[in-house]
C-alpha cells in the first residue's frame, strides 16, 4: 500500500465493478478488483460452448448516458454491434410493443372489457391527481398507476407469478422503482395536465422509450465487459478471478483489508487496502465485515432476499425464429425468450440460431436444479408458440444466478434502512450495484453507479491530501 497511490480493492467483478475501476485506474489508483468466477461481467457475462455465446438475459449497452457510452464505445472499437430496439409482448393472442402501447390495448381487448380498462386508467390518473393517496403494498400502487380493471387483467397474474408471492405480498415500491408506466398513463396524465389538474412529482416511474439504439456484439453481452476488464488491467489494475471474499477486517471502523479464498485451492491470501468497494450481495459482505455489526443489523441483512434466475441456452437448427429482439410471456414456464442474433450475435453454424429462454424460480426447485421435466415444458410451450420443437434443440446449456433479482417484499423498508445507514457509518467501505446496493439497475446505470462510487473515494482523497 503507497501513501502516493491509495489502493482501492474492489468486491465483484460485474460491470459496476469494472466500470468502478476504470474510472479509479484513471485516476491513478492503485486497484485490485475481486471475482469469485471464472471471468468477469456478472450478469452480463456469457458462457461460451463450442464457439457459440449463451447470455445469462438480455444485456446490451444503452446511450442515455453518453459519458460512459463514449467510453464503453472507445473501448469496444469494432466489437460494437448498434441495434435498434425491438421487444414485444405475448398478449391477448398477439405479439405487442414492450412497453404496452394505447393502441396495443385497443387492439388487443374486446370492447366491454377495453371500455372498462380505459375509464379504470382515467379514473386511476385523475384520483392521483385531485386526491393522491399512499398505497400501501404492490398491489393497490398497481391500481393507483393503471386502474383496477386494467391491473386485474394484465398484472395481477404476471406479477404473482413472475415474482413468486401476489402483488399483496410486495411493496408499493417495486411500482416506484421498477414498473414503467403505459404510454396511455402518460396520455391521460398530459391531458389531466392540460386541464390545469397536476400529479405531486416523484409518484412512479417514468414512461420506458419506445424507440432506442442498442449496442450489442457479434460474441454476445460479454464483449463489453471484457473490454472494460482489458482496459483496467492495461492501466494497471490487477484482476483476481476464482476468488471468493472471507473477510473484511476493520479497525477503527474503517476498513483495512479484506481476505479472499482461492475456489479452487482453497488457499487464503489477506489484501491490505484503503477503500473498499463491494458489488456483491449485501449479506455477504456483512457477513465477511470484522468485528462483525450488531445483531439488529445482520438480522435485518436477512430479510433482503434476492430472486434466482434460470437461463436456458438452446442452440436452434433454424436461421432465426422470433421477429424481435425478445418477447415477453405471461402464460408460459420462461418469462422471457431473447433471440440476441437479432441483435448481430454470430452463430456457428451459420443456418443455426441461439435462444436464450429465461425463468425466475426459488433455489431447489426443479428449475433452479435442471429437472428433465422443466426442459420438457420449455420444449412443449415454445413449440405451442410456433418458435421451435425438441427436434430443433441441437444443445442445450443452463445457467443460473442465484441473485438476479433484489425483492421488495412487503416490510422490506425499516430493514433496507437499518442495513444501509450501518454501512452509510462507514467512511471507506461502499456497498452499490445491484446486488450490493439492492436496487435495479440495467447494465448502463450500474455502470454510472460504479462511476460514482469511485469519484467518492476520487474525492475523498483528493481531500486528504
Amino acid at each position: 500500500m503507497s501513501e502516493s497511490k491509495p489502493h482501492v480493492v474492489i468486491i465483484g467483478g460485474g460491470v459496476c465493478g469494472l466500470y468502478a475501476a476504470r474510472k479509479l485506474t484513471q485516476a491513478e489508483f492503485e486497484v485490485t478488483i475481486v471475482e469469485k468466477g471464472e471471468g468477469f461481467g456478472g450478469l452480463a457475462a456469457c458462457v461460451e460452448r463450442h464457439g457459440n455465446f449463451y447470455d445469462l438475459g438480455v444485456h446490451m449497452l444503452q446511450e442515455y448516458d453518453r459519458e460512459i457510452f463514449e467510453d464503453c464505445k472507445e473501448m469496444m472499437g469494432e466489437e460494437r454491434v448498434p441495434v435498434q430496439l425491438d421487444a414485444r409482448i405475448r398478449w391477448a393472442g398477439g405479439y405487442y410493443r414492450y412497453p404496452l402501447q394505447f393502441a396495443d390495448m385497443i387492439r388487443g381487448m374486446p370492447p366491454q372489457r377495453l371500455a372498462r380498462c380505459v375509464l379504470g386508467l382515467f379514473w386511476a390518473q385523475f384520483r392521483n391527481k385531485v386526491a393522491p393517496w399512499e398505497p400501501r403494498d404492490c398491489e393497490e400502487a398497481l391500481q393507483q398507476l393503471y386502474g383496477t380493471p386494467l391491473y386485474e387483467f394484465f398484472f395481477k397474474e404476471f406479477t404473482t407469478r413472475y415474482w413468486g408471492m401476489p402483488p399483496t405480498q410486495m411493496s408499493a415500491n417495486f411500482v416506484r422503482r421498477k414498473m414503467p408506466r403505459l404510454t396511455a398513463v402518460d396520455a391521460i396524465r398530459k391531458f389531466l395536465a392540460y386541464l390545469g389538474i397536476k400529479e405531486k412529482p416523484g409518484r412512479s416511474t417514468q414512461s420506458a422509450l419506445l424507440e432506442e439504439t442498442l449496442h450489442y456484439s457479434r460474441e454476445g453481452a460479454q464483449a463489453l465487459p471484457r473490454s472494460i476488464a482489458k482496459a483496467v488491467e492495461k492501466d494497471g489494475a490487477q484482476l483476481v478471478p476464482r476468488h471468493v471474499l472471507r473477510k473484511v477486517g476493520m479497525d477503527g471502523g474503517r476498513a483495512v483489508g479484506v481476505a479472499v479464498e482461492d475456489t479452487h485451492t482453497e488457499e487464503s491470501r489477506e489484501i491490505a487496502c484503503d477503500e473498499v468497494i463491494s458489488t456483491v450481495p449485501v449479506g455477504a459482505l456483512l457477513g465477511a465485515i470484522q468485528p462483525a455489526p450488531d445483531s439488529a443489523v445482520n438480522d435485518s441483512v436477512k430479510e433482503l432476499r434476492y430472486l434466482p434466475l434460470v437461463a436456458y441456452g438452446l442452440l436452434v437448427s433454424k436461421p432465426r425464429v422470433l421477429d424481435a429482439l425478445y418477447v415477453y410471456y405471461r402464460e408460459r414456464i420462461f418469462h422471457r425468450v431473447g433471440e440476441p442474433k437479432n441483435a448481430g450475435l454470430a452463430v456457428k453454424p451459420e443456418d443455426h440460431t441461439v435462444l436464450i429462454v429465461e425463468m425466475t424460480c426459488q433455489r431447489g426447485s426443479p428449475e433452479w436444479e435442471g429437472d428433465p421435466a422443466v426442459l420438457d415444458k420449455i420444449y412443449e410451450d415454445l413449440e405451442a408458440e410456433g418458435i421451435c420443437t425438441a427436434d430443433d434443440v441441437v444443445e442445450v446449456h443452463m445457467h443460473r444466478s442465484e441473485t438476479a433479482y433484489p425483492v421488495f417484499a412487503l416490510g422490506y423498508e425499516p430493514h433496507f434502512e437499518r442495513v444501509y445507514d450501518y454501512l452509510n457509518g462507514l467512511p471507506n467501505l461502499q456497498s452499490v450495484g445491484r446486488q450490493g446496493g439492492f436496487c435495479f439497475p440495467g447494465m448502463h446505470s450500474a455502470m454510472r453507479i460504479g462511476a460514482d462510487a469511485a469519484e467518492r473515494v476520487i474525492e475523498r482523497h483528493r481531500g486528504e491530501s
